[in-house]
């Protein structure tokens, strides 16, 4: 088994000549993160407790439980782990077929999950003919039918929308409209509306659920109550937020968790 301290020293995944090398990462005391990089072989973040955040590109993505968030070739990257978390990684080679080839959340089934941690505890130097490949072989065949989501929060270059993101990130609960967040950079709100539109592909209302979905699984999967992330999160009441969330993702916050963990 690979397991690394929360500190990350220096592993290449390319150094490894498997097509599937798993490893294990245990949170610390504090939050520890990756300086940004890249490398040959796909990845996939999975964590089993805890919760952890990538920086891909020009979005972040929050990753709960019973989620992983795919990581194609070459695509430059960071991760912060939360400090309770249990985080499993897999580095996939980009010659496997069926894979997405864009950055996407992934929906982790129980058999999945499992699979993925047995393979974290195997020796990483298997041979092609050996139990430890075959394993591997279950496992992409089963990685390849999970359902795609995307609970990212896009961040744009342009300076104006990357002060906003930011500003966002940073306090979730900020409600200013489309209009007063327009004043702020001197512009009309109908500039500022079609630049989103523009850059991100999203009405302003859009990209901050977003922003609101993916902290509400973060929290949710780290056992915060519904009234606690609706405080977080800025909603007038429990039943806006709830009705917010079953809007998107198609169930209450409660019972779309308790749909993940079955």
């Amino acid at each position: 088994m690979l397991s690394l301290p929360p500190y990350f020293p220096a592993f290449d995944s390319d150094e490894y000549p498997q097509k599937v090398v798993a490893l294990q990462l245990t949170g610390g005391e504090k939050e520890a993160e990756t300086p940004f990089h890249h490398h040959r072989k796909c990845q996939l973040v999975m964590p089993v407790t805890g919760f952890v955040k990538c920086k891909i590109s020009d979005a972040i993505w929050m990753v709960p439980q019973h989620f992983a968030v795919w990581i194609p070739s070459q695509v430059p990257h960071s991760n912060k782990i939360s400090a309770d978390a249990n985080v499993c990684m897999l580095f996939i080679d980009p010659d496997v077929v069926s894979m997405p080839n864009k950055s996407c959340t992934i929906s982790i089934s129980p058999l999945l999950r499992e699979l993925i941690v047995h393979l974290t505890q195997q020796d990483q130097h298997y041979l092609p003919t050996s139990q430890t490949a075959r394993l591997a072989d279950v496992l992409i065949e089963q990685l390849t039918t999970m359902p795609t989501e995307h609970f990212d929060f896009p961040i744009p270059v342009e300076p104006r929308l990357n002060a906003i993101a930011l500003g966002l990130l940073a306090t979730p609960s900020d409600r200013r409209t489309v209009g007063e967040w327009a004043s702020l950079f001197a512009m009309s709100e109908r500039t500022l509306a079609r630049l989103v539109k523009q850059e991100i592909g999203l009405t302003f209302g859009k990209w901050r659920g977003q922003l609101h979905i993916v902290v509400a699984l973060q929290k949710l999967a780290s056992g915060n109550s519904v009234q606690r992330i609706a405080d977080h999160l800025g909603y007038e009441s429990v039943s806006a937020f709830i009705t917010f969330f079953k809007k998107t993702l198609g169930r209450p916050p409660k019972q779309y968790m308790k749909g993940r963990e079955a």
